[in-house]
């Protein structure tokens, strides 16, 4: 070990030395190496040599040179960033991958069967594709404020009313809601969103509640020719709701843009047939008056 002091005598006197001295919190050290080394001591390697004995930081590094104190330091401030880095950087949920330069989630085939919890404030962009979610908690979205492009296809979603989608960012841009399980859905459902939205390859039951949406929403023009009526409601000519409940309707198996760009109109479906209830229905109430 080199010790820079006066001549060989007082070197030998010095480390040699018995006397050892207290702390505060009851340690020792020796007093020639406290004197004898002239400053080459560095910050790590005093806190490490005065750790509690125990603790998870006390380390002590038992390096014999002037390289080995500098590398304490070093490894003590190493070990402190690992320690304190996880509480400054954004969480990631497990089953996703985050790509922090773009603001971008990852969580396609993740097998996930309910929303991940825990996702960046953030986010820009976050795919969900390829998954088994059934339906969205209304406060999905509260706190993604940057929220620019959602990806939801090939999930399981059977329905909006959870009211999730009526805190999506204002920012937003592109909503992909396609390759689910969704029959039905209401404008009022996708709040104020003006994003391009996807909704085909979806079990759609064409009435007059999906035409209003149709001629609200903003459709993404490259796949609303694959929104198609799995069933439709029943018009006047076709009998009433109620006697074939389970019947498709005339209307099943086309695309619902081009029903519409044909004239036909849900919503008058739904006026002839509210108007043939009550017309039989004053027919028999005169019928019974009259008897």
């Amino acid at each position: 070990m080199k010790v820079q002091m006066g001549n060989g005598k007082e070197r030998w006197r010095l480390l040699q030395k018995k006397d050892h001295r207290r702390d505060e919190q009851g340690h020792y050290w020796r007093e020639d190496l406290e004197q004898g080394w002239g400053g080459e001591r560095s910050l790590g390697q005093s806190l490490c040599q005065r750790m509690r004995p125990g603790s998870v930081l006390g380390l002590h590094f038992s390096l014999g040179s002037r390289w080995g104190h500098r590398l304490t330091g070093w490894w003590f401030s190493l070990l402190l960033l690992l320690v304190l880095l996880p509480l400054v950087l954004p969480q990631c949920p497990d089953s996703c991958h985050c790509v922090w330069e773009s603001s971008m989630v990852l969580c396609t085939d993740a097998r996930l069967r309910e929303f991940p919890e825990g996702l960046p404030p953030d986010t820009v962009t976050l795919h969900l594709e390829r998954n088994y979610i059934r339906s969205l908690p209304e406060g999905a979205f509260r706190e993604l404020t940057h929220l620019r492009d959602l990806y939801l296809s090939h999930n399981r979603i059977s329905t909006l009313s959870s009211g999730a989608l009526r805190h999506l960012s204002s920012e937003l841009r592109l909503l992909d809601l396609s390759h689910n399980l969704l029959r039905s859905a209401s404008r009022n459902e996708f709040g104020s969103t003006r994003a391009k939205i996807r909704l085909h390859h979806n079990p759609w039951h064409c009435d007059c509640t999906l035409q209003e949406l149709a001629e609200t929403l903003d459709l993404d023009p490259e796949t609303v020719s694959g929104m198609v009526c799995e069933s439709s409601v029943r018009s006047a000519g076709e009998g009433s709701r109620w006697e074939d409940p389970g019947g498709a309707g005339e209307h099943a198996g086309q695309p619902l843009v081009k029903l519409l760009d044909s004239g036909v109109n849900f919503c008058g479906f739904h006026t002839k047939t509210t108007d043939v209830a009550m017309l039989v229905t004053m027919f028999v109430w005169f019928f019974m008056v009259s008897n």
